[in-house]
């Protein structure tokens, strides 16, 4: 199952990249005709090879208390362990591949070709003479050819790989030299201004060209060492429309030339070096709260690499003192030698390509037409490459980049008109500020009606999140323009303009103040996140960007289009994805083809125009209707200034429509035919998938048939008294009169009820799931149980993921269904229940210490559509785990659909076979279907109902 097209299409890339040595033709997973040829002798004898004490490195990351006594018992454990049996044995190469950033120990300016912490060799030496066995000297043992002026070989011709499952085009240009080891002051200068050159490329293409609807879908230059390879790769890649990939390329060239011909701008070179080093003195803050797995990644790296190692408040120091060198020559020379390679593509004196691979599909969709044959030749490559390297250029224009949004004076205007105050946050109350001392959470609400929850945290010194939530989401669109929330917010994040500013002012603006903004919608809401940096008034900037993006949003009629054609080319995909496929099939069968919970097909899509999209999302961006989140190193008196400054001047709107509106949502029910569905995938190589999914309540206990879990209803025995029933009522328990002589009782538990039980029992099912399925019976390379619980609508629901084979996939599936249904007959114990409560409580302790998972707690504090969430969720949360008994899980499990008549199936398989091969899994596909199936000729529709899910847990 790990045999993916994006898995296939990584072995392509190395096989050409490394086609001159052994990494070229081993891969990650191996190939499964040899998998299935090993014996225990030849894992014994290999393991002797390659697993020796000598050829291993010990590295322990942590809070440690005393370094003397860790050694001391380092040496009383693996000090007398001999090195191993003698005879010469190659190091293993290290399984990480990025590049080991910025640190490095400060040392005086005029030291920067002096060797950073050099140590005496001499006790090394002394013990090595004392081993039997060494370590290779060359880790990973390989000889690279490398891309370098004058090698004396001929430029490789374009390697085309073709695949029917691939659906864009994509290519690669690679150059590979030897590891410039980050050792000394001069080292550590060069990766700098490397990186300031590769920052100006990023804006330069992503930024400038999707102003003007680009032929490109993105362009990328990485250049990164890589330990597990041995070598420093730079790689351009491409990736477009089938249709327009010659014009991709000459506009990635053509850039590439520009910065090499013309280097970067003064503006450019002044931006990127603050941006990084901010950056850097971000993480040298946060030094006390990353993790030591973090640190263990970059130690083992850089240790793979020969690079000095240092923490991160040494290696910002290191990068400040190297900063106050760099010159704008100096950073062009530099930089223009990383893109040689491209810009000089075909001179004599230029580094040869290491490989130029391309990707593309055998097909391509044409309106009108339907699918055709898709052809490109190596030759045409070329061709495209020199067209655009010989367009004639011109030096970046300077651009002019605000410091801020609103101006003093824009802002006094503001609070004249608005005039913000605070007001009580909650009706019924008097209370202008609640602050929950255990949590350290304060709310607010603006006289607006804007809701603000906010916290004071130094998990990221100097950092902070906030996040936008307006209540509606996808769930709103109306039935006459499905879609329109969807494309209508990413229309939004395409555009990118606000107010009298470019799209370009707005990105360089946050590059300035180190923002970064996702613009997203679900099924339930829509969401704007910022996460900033404290630092020069990052977060004034932050809330200057929030106050724009609501009331001076600019709705373009080019990003609508880009939006649109994005969603189309992402519904054209769903039948080259096995996964996709499988999983569009089941939801669209479950909600019966609702649109709003699967992708827009492309006739809804055609529909839809901007004023639409646009209504359907400004809709929803009313005062009433909004709730700010705010988690960050601040303090009271900062946060609350920008709170009334910035939202508290947004004009007071009310909502214009109600849930009433919101067409309801139906489960299928009894239908035989989609509830167990299959789906078959033309492919090279054969794998299986399936999902099975049911209906849950949503995370506060509401159900889509109007019933609550949190609420418990008894009936008292016929023979007790009504005086005395009533007696025993408690404070959170009412009588209810049945009329007939019987009085049942009603008590409502905590909020977290259904969602807390629900998550111990997703645990427990889990775990049955992997020790049954997968360890025991060996049916599945993997199987998971996730829990999708909405907030607003309610319901929600639950899926088991099985990754198999074709010739186990059905008996997993059975297995699965088996481990789902089996917990009245194989009943839960409380080994079962603690170790899922010590699994989320630890995952829950971890996670304290990220902003992001405080403003998830956060959220929805103060959503009229989320009643039940209450700053006791937050602050029970860790003890409502402890509390929970095997009888709350229980009932958690009656309230899932796992009967017959509720559990939908669907199996994916992919191979060579035709359906006629297929042993009996084709079932009979009526018109409906063929229509719902038009355009998506490599899948053949098996059963009812159509395909269109990206994950059905998304």
């Amino acid at each position: 199952m790990m045999n993916t097209i994006e898995y296939r299409v990584d072995c392509q890339l190395l096989q050409q990249l490394h086609s001159e040595n052994k990494l070229g033709r081993r891969f990650p997973i191996g190939l499964e005709e040899q998998i299935k040829k090993w014996d225990v002798e030849a894992i014994k004898n290999f393991h002797e090879r390659w697993y020796f004490p000598a050829n291993a490195t010990l590295y322990i990351v942590g809070d440690i208390d005393s370094v003397p006594k860790t050694v001391y018992h380092i040496d009383a454990v693996f000090g007398r362990t001999p090195s191993g049996s003698e005879f010469s044995v190659a190091h293993p190469p290290n399984a990480f591949g990025t590049m080991a950033n910025f640190l490095a120990p400060k040392l005086p300016t005029a030291l920067a070709g002096a060797v950073i912490g050099e140590t005496p060799s001499s006790l090394v030496v002394q013990q090595s003479k004392q081993l039997k066995r060494k370590r290779h000297a060359i880790r990973p043992p390989v000889k690279h050819e490398w891309s370098l002026p004058g090698a004396g070989r001929e430029l490789k011709k374009p390697y085309i790989f073709q695949h029917e499952l691939l659906q864009n085009f994509s290519i690669h240009l690679f150059c590979k030299i030897p590891v410039n080891r980050v050792q000394t002051y001069g080292d550590l200068r060069d990766v700098l201004m490397k990186r300031i050159f590769l920052s100006a490329l990023h804006f330069r293409v992503n930024t400038r060209y999707k102003s003007s609807n680009p032929p490109f879908t993105a362009i990328e230059l990485d250049h990164s060492d890589s330990g597990r390879e041995g070598c420093t790769v730079s790689t351009l890649t491409v990736t477009a429309e089938p249709k327009n990939w010659q014009a991709a390329v000459k506009v990635a060239v053509q850039e590439v030339r520009r910065l090499k011909e013309f280097g970067v701008t003064k503006g450019e070179l002044a931006r990127y070096m603050d941006a990084l080093i901010k950056d850097s003195e971000h993480l040298a803050a946060m030094i006390d709260n990353v993790p030591s797995i973090d640190n263990l990644d970059f130690i083992m790296e850089s240790d793979a690499l020969g690079h000095t190692v240092m923490d991160q408040q040494q290696g910002h120091e290191s990068l400040v003192a190297v900063a106050e060198t760099v010159t704008l020559e100096d950073v062009n020379a530099v930089g223009a030698k990383v893109l040689e390679y491209i810009s000089d593509f075909g001179k004599p004196t230029a580094p040869l390509a290491a490989a130029i691979v391309a990707c593309v599909p055998k097909t391509v969709h044409r309106d009108g037409v339907g699918d055709v044959e898709f052809k490109i030749h190596p030759e045409e490559i070329t061709a495209a490459i020199h067209e655009g390297l010989n367009v004639s250029i011109e030096p970046e224009p300077e651009l002019e980049v605000p410091k801020e949004l609103i101006s003093a004076l824009q802002l006094e205007q503001l609070w004249l008109q608005q005039k913000p105050s605070f007001i009580p946050v909650y009706k019924d109350s008097t209370q202008l500020k609640i602050v929950d001392k255990e949590t350290g959470i304060i709310q607010r609400r603006l006289s607006n009606g804007i809701g603000v929850n906010y916290k004071i945290s130094q998990n990221e010194a100097k950092g902070g999140v906030m996040r936008l939530v307006v209540g509606g989401g996808r769930a709103k669109e109306p039935l006459d323009a499905r879609g329109a929330v969807i494309v209508g917010v990413r229309t939004l994040s395409e555009g990118g303009r606000v107010g009298g500013f470019s799209r370009e002012q707005v990105e360089l603006f946050c590059v300035n103040h180190l923002i970064n903004c996702a613009l997203e919608s679900t099924e339930e809401f829509i969401s704007m996140e910022f996460h900033f940096h404290l630092r020069d008034g990052g977060m004034r900037a932050a809330f200057q960007l929030l106050y724009m993006v609501i009331k001076h949003n600019i709705w373009l009629e080019d990003a609508f289009e880009r939006a649109r054609r994005l969603y189309l080319s992402h519904y054209r995909a769903i039948p080259k994805s096995l996964e996709r496929a499988t999983a569009h099939r089941l939801m669209h069968a479950m909600l019966k083809g609702d649109e709003r919970f699967v992708e827009p097909s492309p006739q809804t899509i055609q529909r839809l125009t901007l004023p639409v999209v646009k209504d359907a999302v400004m809709k929803q961006f009313v005062t009433d209707n909004m709730e700010v989140s705010i988690v960050g190193d601040f303090t009271e008196e900062d946060i609350e200034a920008c709170v009334l400054d910035y939202l508290g001047t947004v004009t007071t709107q009310k909502s214009d429509h109600n849930d009433t509106e919101e067409v309801p949502v139906t489960f299928q029910v009894s239908r035989t035919d989609l509830q167990s569905q299959q789906v078959f995938l033309k492919d090279t190589d054969e794998r299986a998938c399936a999902y099975i999914a049911g209906r849950t309540p949503n995370r506060w206990g509401f159900t889509i048939d109007g019933e609550s879990v949190n609420n418990f209803l008894e009936t008292f025995s016929d023979s007790l008294p009504g005086e005395q029933a009533s007696s025993l009522i408690t404070d959170d328990m009412k009588l209810i009169d049945a009329g007939d002589s019987k009085l049942p009782w009603k008590k409502q538990t905590h909020p977290l009820y259904c969602c807390v039980t629900l998550s111990l029992l997703a645990e427990i099912i889990n775990s049955r799931l992997f020790t049954t399925v997968r360890d025991t019976l060996g049916l599945t390379y993997d199987v998971s149980f996730e829990l999708s619980l909405l907030d607003r609508l309610k319901f929600g629901w639950f899926v088991i993921s099985v990754t198999s084979t074709p010739a186990k996939v059905y008996r997993a599936v059975d297995a699965c269904k088996s481990v789902l249904r089996g917990l009245h007959s194989n009943k839960i114990t409380q080994r079962e229940l603690d170790r899922a409560k010590r699994t989320l409580l630890m995952r829950h302790e971890s996670d304290m210490k990220s902003n992001a998972y405080w403003l998830g707690l956060l959220t929805h504090l103060q959503a009229p559509s989320v009643p039940r969430k209450n700053i006791a969720c937050i602050r029970d949360l860790a003890s409502f785990y402890e509390t929970t008994t095997i009888e709350d899980v229980y009932n958690a499990y009656d309230n899932l659909k796992v009967d017959d008549e509720s559990l939908f199936t669907c199996i994916g398989v992919a191979g060579n076979m035709t359906g006629q091969d297929m042993s009996g899994l084709e079932m009979e596909a009526d018109d409906a279907d063929d229509e719902l199936f038009d355009g998506h000729q490599g899948l053949i529709p098996l059963g009812r109902g159509s395909s269109t899910m990206t994950l059905p847990t998304t």
